[in-house]
């Protein structure tokens, strides 16, 4: 009886099971019918950590489409949390993933032994491979599919406020590999039926995603007149905003994951830097970056836009646990001075 019980819980498969995706699990073994979160890993000596959390670790690499063909039929709701390979126009791995996703149950079946032999070292070790049996349906069966995007697709729009009407024109590779991966879910939704849910994320701050080292190194950032609006999500909010969409999320639908934070970046740094007793870090001209700053650095520098996360509360009926950088910065007081 605990077993059959066992095998009908719902299902969910975390893609990228990282900081976001561990502080997601919790919140989903907290819902009504708590699911059974299967994470996809590459990584052998990840299994332990995944398993203690909560999740079955299944071994993937999504840039070996043959590791991934155990994956049809496996869960009927997924949380994608990888990002893109490092280079390209085109977001290969979610192609891989979404191939694996919508292939036959039997091509699982024959490629079962083959995937099976190619983890034999893992199997010997503590890392546990669901067997067939796991994913009994057809991949075509109807999914609730969550895409943890990046406002970067929006480009820059000179410090406006937008919403998610806003065209994604992206300004740079790593933007466009993320326009890929939402056009080519879209695509996938309409044609089958899937409630596809794009999560468009800026940046992503907690106790242990600070930019503390970046001002202990007094690396410089823009003067006001040169300066970009930022956006702000702590991992917890965004861990739960994720979660509620895979319930709540409308069909084919961009929801933007920021909080009420309206900061340009050094005042960022600033707000960071003086609740952990830091010295500000330099200003400097546009000019001046230009040539002190390295290429990804200035990529973040060139793009201004302040998000309006409207859609967020009313659709999802969100409330933020932290509504802006502020509020965490002083709950953290008196915790974070060194």
């Amino acid at each position: 009886m605990i077993a059959t019980r066992t095998l009908r819980r719902p299902r969910v498969l975390i893609v990228g099971c990282g900081d976001v995706g561990l502080r997601a699990l919790p919140l989903l073994h907290s819902r009504a019918a708590s699911p059974r979160v299967i994470a996809l890993t590459h990584h052998a000596e990840r299994a332990a950590e995944l398993r203690a959390a909560g999740a079955l670790p299944i071994a993937g690499d999504l840039d070996a489409k043959r590791s991934l063909r155990r994956l049809a039929g496996i869960a009927p709701q997924v949380l994608h949390l990888a990002p893109p390979q490092r280079e390209g126009d085109t977001d290969r791995r979610t192609r891989a993933l979404l191939a694996a996703l919508r292939a036959p149950r039997r091509s699982v079946a024959r490629g079962a032994q083959a995937a099976v032999a190619r983890h034999r070292a893992w199997r010997a070790s503590t890392f546990i491979v669901p067997d067939a049996s796991f994913g009994a349906t057809s991949g075509a069966m109807p999914y609730r599919f969550v895409y943890a995007s990046t406002t970067g697709v929006y480009g820059d729009c000179g410090g406006a406020l937008i919403d998610e009407t806003r065209p994604a024109r992206p300004d740079n590779e790593r933007a466009r590999r993320r326009v890929s991966a939402e056009q080519q879910l879209r695509r996938v939704g309409a044609r089958s039926g899937w409630r596809v849910s794009i999560v468009r994320i800026p940046g992503i701050y907690a106790e242990n995603r600070l930019p503390l080292a970046r001002i202990e190194r007094a690396m410089p950032a823009l003067i006001e007149r040169d300066d970009v609006y930022t956006n702000h999500i702590h991992a917890d909010d965004l861990a739960a905003i994720l979660v509620r969409a895979l319930g709540r999320g409308r069909p084919q639908r961009v929801v933007n994951a920021s909080d009420d934070t309206d900061l340009r970046m050094a005042d960022y740094f600033d707000r960071v830097a003086d609740a952990y007793g830091l010295p500000r870090v330099p200003r400097i001209t546009r000019e001046e970056a230009e040539v002190r700053l390295e290429a990804v650095t200035l990529s973040f520098m060139r793009e201004s836009r302040r998000l309006s996360n409207a859609r967020m509360k009313r659709e999802l009926g969100y409330k933020l646990r932290h509504p802006t950088v502020d509020d965490f910065l002083r709950s953290r007081a008196g915790t974070t001075r060194r």
